[in-house]
């Protein structure tokens, strides 16, 4: 059977977000992002996590702290 996982564990979803996970329970903290719990265990569902991600602010300034 095909499937994609639909939620993951803080380090995993850090880990797939390209962040610490010291930033993603901050984020948690600020309500910036919803955790569920199941159990003991925090999770953050894909769909919550891409929304996250797509609210962070855009850099389109890449190239100007660069040095040559």
């Amino acid at each position: 059977m095909d499937y994609f996982r639909r939620a993951l564990g803080v380090a995993e979803a850090a880990k797939a977000a390209g962040v610490g996970r010291t930033t993603l329970f901050e984020a948690i903290r600020k309500g910036e992002i919803t955790a569920r719990k199941v159990g003991r265990r925090t999770i953050i569902t894909v769909d919550d996590l891409d929304a996250w991600l797509n609210s962070l602010p855009k850099r389109t300034d890449l190239g100007s702290d660069r040095h040559a």
